[in-house]
């Protein structure tokens, strides 16, 4: 859907639940020995791509008055495809995942899905005896049971890699390791594994680079329900939207002291720049700032870059954000695609392999094609509001991959959306 957006936001929000959290709780629920119960108060298509893989594989999956009934794999389905849709979460998790469950699966996926790299985790996976189709293209054929033992990866590349093994090893019947190596890339999201494989009963232990992983180990339900955390990266714009806009905008619903998500960081980082920002125990108030300019380093928190350039767009002076080449590699060279959006706005921004820089000033209005990014288009309908102009989306459809009642609680807060 073509729209164009504008307006100013202010008001209370109730924020989405976390797809990251959501990912790891589903897949350690498919693999536990009872059923189980997750609260989640709304769904997006990553979330949905998980539960039809697991589904596939043989567990049993609905979702109906704000939770998901799981009925975990008792007997694994062989030879299932798995549609991974455009989540790289999926694809990355389930593959080890999977092929710990002798399940000989094929992945196939959509958009920019095959191009995601897999690599190292390809390679490390084929050196302890899978068999998988050539790298790179979809359909991927995965065949074989992997074995428990020693594993390494670079941590430089994706922290899903290293997520997938933490899953799948626990299932081998003997006890493995997985060694980091290089820079550890959005090391946060190993924290949201770890505390998912704890709450599901899994013993890791961790000593510096090393991850050590019992075998035999068998996924236990949780003595009471369990509910997905409110998501900080969909929190982020709204918050953003807050603090360099014309009026003050509550999130509901996030929990900044007790929350592991790396992109809760986003308070901090607006502070850093000035923004007036209260947090109570179960929100964030973004107050109007004159917001000015810093430096960010964005190796734990890439989610995040989209928006905090909006911010950036919106600050007096010019900031650096440092470490963002993995940017390239998401559901749009993000890189690129922020240039797009802010040269469109008349915002002076430019990039190098690993890092991007932008100088804050006045904005027009333009036409954005958001490439499929879910990111983009949100950040995009953000930067309207607190630069005083329309922009044009030529594609809304795709924040339904992360967000798919982001319009709806835009226009609840005073925004405007002009169908095309």
């Amino acid at each position: 859907m073509r729209a164009t957006v504008r307006g100013t936001l202010s008001g209370t929000v109730q924020v989405p639940p976390s797809k990251s959290v959501a990912h790891r709780m589903l897949i350690c629920a498919a693999l536990a020995s009872e059923p189980c119960t997750i609260v989640c108060h709304s769904v997006n298509r990553d979330m949905e791509a998980t539960v039809q893989c697991l589904n596939a594989l043989g567990a049993r999956i609905s979702y109906d008055g704000g939770s998901f009934s799981i009925t975990p794999i008792s007997k694994v389905t062989k030879g299932a495809t798995l549609d991974c849709a455009e989540s790289g979460s999926t694809l990355r998790f389930l593959l080890p995942v999977a092929a710990a469950l002798g399940a000989d699966a094929v992945f196939t996926g959509q958009g920019r899905l095959p191009n995601r790299p897999l690599s190292p985790l390809y390679e490390e996976m084929t050196a302890h005896g899978i068999r998988m189709s050539e790298n790179g293209r979809m359909p991927l054929t995965c065949q074989g049971t992997l074995p428990g033992g020693n594993y390494t990866i670079d941590g430089g590349v994706s922290s899903q890699f290293i997520s997938g093994l933490l899953m799948a090893l626990p299932l081998s019947g003997a006890d493995s390791t997985i060694t980091i190596t290089g820079n550890m890339e959005s090391a946060s999201y190993i924290g949201l594994t770890l505390n998912a494989l704890l709450t599901f009963g899994i013993k890791v232990e961790c000593t510096g680079n090393t991850f050590r992983i019992p075998g035999g180990q068998r996924y236990s339900v949780p003595a009471s329900k369990v509910a997905v955390e409110a998501d900080w990266s969909g929190a982020a714009f709204w918050i953003v939207a807050g603090a360099a806009g014309a009026k003050e905008i509550t999130c509901k619903g996030l929990d900044y002291m007790q929350s592991a998500q790396g992109d809760r960081r986003i308070v901090d980082v607006l502070r850093e720049m000035g923004a007036n920002i209260l947090v109570t125990a179960d929100s964030v108030t973004a107050r109007p700032s004159d917001l000015t300019a810093t430096t960010i380093d964005c190796a734990d928190i890439p989610d995040l870059v989209p928006v905090m350039a909006v911010a950036a767009a919106a600050a007096q002076g010019t900031t650096r954000f440092d470490n963002i080449k993995r940017l390239r590699i998401k559901e749009s060279d993000r890189v690129e695609s922020i240039l797009s959006m802010l040269s469109g706005a008349g915002i002076t921004a430019y990039a190098t392999e690993n890092t991007l820089t932008v100088t804050g000033g006045p904005a027009r209005s333009f036409t954005y094609d958001p490439c499929n990014d879910h990111r983009m288009a949100m950040a995009a309908a953000v930067l309207a509001v607190v630069r005083g102009i329309g922009v044009t989306l030529t594609d809304t459809e795709c924040m339904a991959k992360s967000y798919p009642g982001f319009l709806d609680d835009f226009n609840a807060m005073g925004g405007e959306l002009t169908i095309e």
